[in-house]
């Protein structure tokens, strides 16, 4: 079969597309034939080593993906042909791949493949960050930052599904568009965002940010919390990461929050389900519906991964494996 494969740590340049041995099933386990793979800021990172798990070369990337069920082992709960969202976290980027059945997830007829690709990394993430970490409550005010690529439109989405207000972070006004679409209440450059969100707050500031860049915006986020707001971290994108002076903390009883998604379910596989059954209704509903950016063929893995290493992306990018 055909798979992207990483040999070297030099980047998405370097990852090529392979003719590799198929995956054969394993107990506990199903076969799933991939049309849409999802691409996602820690393929970037694991294409340099610089990410949390590091695989031994050589590796298949692609953490999520869509597809058919192939094959599945008697009496499990998708069977052949099912229509599939699912997690693997190693081996997306392929035709086929062999993912724990913990991990793999209904897809209803009325989503398209690609919107199913689009949805495990960055949505259960979300649901996690502003649910169970964020403790987001009906009303609040929440500011994204990055609110045109992956993670933010999925905040912006999830949190105008909880009932929440939400301004949107955009680092260019090209971006503003898909921040919008997604369904923002307000847009604002990152260029000066701590005085709009003050402005926009009425000099409250906001319940709760959700920070997926880091960098040197930090200090401003913290800036902008309102009493008892809460900064929940979730990645840095923008290469750098920030340091806390504690002392700020104090001041309006705002907190720090980490969103370690990956290291809460790992004890635990099952919760991905329970996310996804919370999830199932609002993307029914339509409450929840990714924005899908650029679609690349599989062959075009590198230049995918470079869209999100430059930061150029707007909504999920993809990866088509099967039309």
């Amino acid at each position: 079969m055909r798979a992207a494969r990483i040999t070297n740590l030099d980047g998405p340049a370097s990852v090529r597309v392979e003719e590799v041995p198929e995956p054969t099933l394993e107990p506990g386990h199903v076969l799933v034939d991939v049309h849409e793979a999802g691409v996602s800021f820690p393929d970037v990172l694991m294409s340099r080593g610089l990410y949390q798990m590091r695989p031994e070369l050589p590796f298949l990337p692609g953490a999520e993906c869509a597809g058919v069920v192939r094959e599945a082992a008697p009496g499990s709960a998708v069977q052949p042909g099912d229509r599939v969202a699912a997690f693997p976290v190693l081996g997306a980027f392929a035709e086929t791949v062999a993912v724990p059945e913990a991990m793999v997830f209904p897809l209803p007829d009325g989503l398209s493949f690609a919107t199913g690709a689009a949805l495990p990394m960055n949505y259960l993430t979300v649901h996690f960050a502003l649910t169970r970490r964020g403790q987001l409550e009906r009303g609040e005010v929440v500011l994204v930052h990055g609110a045109a690529g992956g993670i933010g439109t999925a905040a912006i989405q999830l949190a105008r599904a909880m009932d929440a207000r939400v301004i949107a972070v955009v680092s260019s006004e090209e971006k503003a568009a898909t921040a919008q679409a997604a369904g923002a209440h307000h847009v604002v450059l990152a260029d000066g965002f701590l005085a709009a969100a003050k402005a926009l707050t009425e000099g409250r500031g906001v319940d709760v940010v959700v920070d997926p860049v880091g960098g040197d915006r930090f200090t401003d986020s913290l800036r902008c919390l309102a009493p008892e707001g809460r900064l929940l971290v979730i990645g840095f994108t923008a290469g750098q990461i920030p340091e806390v002076k504690v002392n700020r903390l104090l001041l309006n009883n705002i907190s720090v929050v980490g969103v370690g998604w990956g290291a809460f379910w790992m004890p635990d596989p099952g919760y991905l389900r329970t996310q996804w059954q919370a999830l199932l209704p609002l993307l029914e509903s339509g409450a929840l519906d990714p924005p899908i950016g650029t679609r690349h063929p599989l062959a075009d893995v590198a230049a995918a991964l470079a869209e999100i290493d430059g930061r150029r992306a707007q909504g999920k990018v993809t990866l088509t494996v099967r039309d």
